[in-house]
């Protein structure tokens, strides 16, 4: 569960330095926003998966990354200090998170 953290953590670092309108404003809050969106990827997504599951099946699983943008957005609304300066910087922010946390998870053991 630590480990998994860090990769969280170091994912949200990777996305706020390489996307414009991605803000985490320091250390305190990048740890504040990977434990939030532990809570929130374990507890709301799956529900959210579940009531779009026909729209996430028509689309090959494209929209789980709507789901996470949503969440990503919902969590500006939590952490302060959290910033996203559109929904359009948030799904491109949910995809970069996507890709850096399966890299990261490969070369976890």
């Amino acid at each position: 569960m630590i480990i998994q953290l860090l990769i969280s953590t170091v994912a949200f670092y990777v996305t706020a330095y390489l996307i414009p309108g991605f803000v985490v404003s320091g250390l305190a809050t990048l740890i504040v926003v990977s434990i939030v969106w532990g809570i929130l990827t374990l507890i709301i997504r799956p529900i959210l998966i579940l009531l779009t599951l026909p729209i996430n099946f028509l689309t090959l699983g494209l929209f789980t990354f709507v789901i996470n943008a949503l969440l990503l957005m919902l969590m500006t609304k939590i952490v302060p200090g959290f910033s996203i300066s559109g929904f359009g910087t948030a799904l491109l922010a949910a995809i970069v998170l996507s890709l850096v946390n399966m890299f990261l998870s490969k070369l976890t053991p």
